[in-house]
């Protein structure tokens, strides 16, 4: 096993990464040898019982691996609300629906900010395939808005009939499995996963047809002699698709960190952007103890507002998390609030600043709004819509 800085698994943890070990080794063996890398963050990531979403291991907030926005301050669900309770004033019969709802915090938050608003939706659907994670949120949201929770049902699945419906992903598509690349010499090859000596090992083969056409349409600019190394992410399009297909009217938001496709598949960039997460340390070692870590790549922003438009999807903002949140009053939100202390006020200003400074999260998390059947565009890109950066 590889000798990291980081802190020690317990042995329960080991044991659980060596079961979820021995099915990737299986499906390496199934496969001839050698399995593509979005084959294997597939098994890691949501291998059921085992994967690192699908088992039960604390992962979200200060005790896990990673803190998501709604995990820094209620700031951010309250301040969404605004957007969202103005969509739903104007739109008939519309749901609310949010994926890969985490912890359940944002789901609990929003539902919050929204009642006070006068906005409630008649439902409240939450996508989640992990049945460990549905019930983390079931207990957070019994805990935080009790009278709120019949609204609340979770979904495997998504409608089949189109509904009215404002969806929400934060964090979504970062945690798809991406197929990774290299260009070398002119030639694209793909990276796997086969066995050598009993233990997982990082390959690379000549890429298929559909992995090289999509790389060679990049025109990334290399150098002679040297290997650029990046991902893609092939599972956003028919993501966008199926969305498209079940709203009859409504707005997505997607929020999550990226990059425009020329700073995504920029020459600098020419390690890529896949990163792995333990305890909050970075690390770059995909197979270091498989479903013990988050493993995660940056978004191609310009790849999810093509697939939008290709299912006749209107792409109405794109901005920095930072330029969104103050478009939707979070700086009148923050002064709304009354504190007890002068303690209680340095918290929240720091939340503040965690949100939507460019150091901070403000400027490495985006926002894509995308509609269908609006008069309007979604609203929160009033100012510093950079959709022509995509």
């Amino acid at each position: 096993m590889q000798s990291l800085d980081l802190p020690e698994p317990t042995e329960i943890e080991k044991q659980h990464s060596q079961k979820l070990h021995e099915v990737i080794v299986q499906a390496i063996h199934q496969a001839a040898g050698w399995i593509d890398f979005a084959h294997y963050m597939q098994l890691a990531l949501y291998a059921p019982g085992l994967g690192y979403y699908s088992a039960g291991l604390q992962k979200f907030g200060e005790q896990g691996d990673f803190i998501t926005s709604p995990e820094v301050s209620p700031l951010f669900a309250q301040t969404l609300a605004n957007p969202v309770a103005k969509l739903l004033a104007e739109l008939p019969n519309a749901q609310l629906m949010e994926f890969g709802a985490g912890s359940g915090k944002l789901a609990a938050d929003l539902l919050y900010a929204l009642n006070t608003l006068g906005q409630l939706p008649e439902n409240y659907f939450i996508v989640e395939l992990s049945a460990d994670l549905q019930q983390r949120q079931y207990e957070v949201l019994q805990q935080r808005v009790p009278d709120l929770l019949p609204r609340v049902q979770w979904l495997n699945q998504l409608p089949e009939n189109p509904i009215n419906v404002i969806v929400i992903a934060n964090e979504v598509m970062d945690a798809m499995p991406v197929t990774r690349f290299a260009i070398k010499n002119g030639e694209v090859l793909q990276q796997g996963v086969a066995v050598k000596e009993g233990e997982l090992a990082l390959s690379y083969r000549p890429a298929g047809d559909e992995v090289r056409q999509q790389v060679e349409a990049l025109h990334i600019a290399t150098t002679p002699g040297f290997e650029y190394c990046s991902e893609l992410n092939l599972n956003i399009a028919p993501w966008i698709k199926s969305l498209a297909a079940c709203i009859n009217q409504g707005a997505i938001y997607l929020i999550d960190y990226g990059y425009t496709r020329s700073e995504f598949y920029s020459a600098e960039r020419d390690m890529g952007t896949f990163i792995g997460y333990y305890h909050h340390r970075a690390l770059d070692a995909p197979l270091w103890y498989p479903g013990l870590q988050d493993l995660t790549a940056f978004v191609d922003f310009t790849a999810v507002a093509e697939a939008a438009l290709e299912n006749q999807l209107d792409v109405d903002g794109f901005t920095s998390q930072g330029n969104f949140l103050i478009n939707c009053g979070l700086a009148e939100l923050v002064e709304s609030i009354e504190t007890k202390s002068e303690l209680e006020n340095f918290k929240l200003v720091q939340q503040m600043k965690t949100l939507s400074l460019p150091g901070e999260m403000g400027e490495r998390f985006k926002v894509l709004g995308l509609s269908k059947g609006l008069d309007d565009n979604v609203p929160g890109f009033e100012v510093r819509d950079l959709r022509y950066s995509l």
